[in-house]
């Protein structure tokens, strides 16, 4: 029985899946949009809020935590000047999962992971 276990395994390592969602969490970040599997986006969803909300408390505590865990210090700072004045006013729910058809490789759900406006 599975209670009280949280998070996706995803069939990989630790230290693969752990890189996996940095890397989508900065690919999002960074373009605003992506497009992944259902699993996926649900994991990253919550990654990337937390990530924006640093950027909302902007202090050199939260700017260094989101540089830890952000791959590309661009990014960064585009979450600490632009995303965060963006969500200013807003309390959470920045981003939006949109589901997509399945793949047609494998047929594994697909969804577009996408900021809010």
């Amino acid at each position: 029985m599975r209670h009280k276990v949280a998070g996706r395994k995803l069939g990989r390592t630790t230290g693969h899946r752990r890189a996996l969602y940095r890397n989508l969490v900065t690919d999002l970040l960074k373009h605003e949009k992506i497009v992944t599997t259902e699993a996926k986006a649900k994991e990253v969803r919550s990654m990337a809020e937390k990530m924006i909300t640093l950027g909302k408390k902007s202090g050199l505590h939260s700017y260094r935590q989101a540089l830890s865990f952000i791959m590309e210090k661009k990014v960064t700072e585009k979450v600490f000047a632009e995303l965060a004045t963006r969500y200013k006013e807003r309390p959470g729910g920045y981003t939006r999962i949109v589901k997509l058809e399945p793949r047609l490789g494998d047929g594994a759900p697909m969804a577009q992971l996408e900021l809010v406006e």
